[in-house]
């Protein structure tokens, strides 16, 4: 299982318009080799050098993904799938916004043997706690921002 973005590289920049900096949207993320046997997959995206109490800070969180979905287009909703909490306190996209310096931001693809019945509310450890031995495949794309101060704004999409 492979994840992929047409915008950054793994390990690269993530570009200015999908941060606070920009137009906050959501980059667009390509998904391939989804294991045979798939109901569904999940997709979480947290900030590695940020947290949120105990946890990383959860920048989207999305279940209950069609399987043999191939693309995610840049800011669109994916029909049928459950966007969760983060920890902005909104549901969707909450564009990286790092007070300064370098932060790493994780983006991960689960492929799930069911559907999940989780609520919107989850934390990334609950969904990660409910997806337990169910996971088919997974794979991860790293990018990076980076900012040298300013105001903690985000915007949603």
């Amino acid at each position: 299982m492979r994840l992929t973005s047409p915008a950054f590289e793994n390990g690269e920049q993530i570009p200015t318009r999908y941060t606070c900096d920009g137009e906050g949207t959501r980059p667009p993320l390509e998904i391939s080799g989804t294991p045979e046997g798939a109901r569904s997959i999940a997709l979480i995206v947290d900030d590695l050098d940020a947290s949120d109490g105990p946890l990383n800070f959860l920048h989207w969180s999305v279940w209950n993904v069609h399987p043999h979905t191939t693309t995610v287009k840049e800011g669109k909703p994916l029909p049928g799938a459950v966007l969760g909490q983060t920890s902005f306190g909104t549901y969707g996209w909450g564009a990286p916004c790092p007070p300064e310096g370098v932060h790493r931001y994780r983006f991960r693809a689960f492929a799930l043997t069911k559907t999940l019945d989780v609520p919107r509310e989850s934390t990334a450890d609950e969904l990660e706690e409910a997806i337990a031995g169910h996971v088919l495949g997974e794979c991860e794309l790293m990018g990076t921002y980076r900012r040298d101060g300013g105001a903690a704004w985000h915007k949603v999409a």
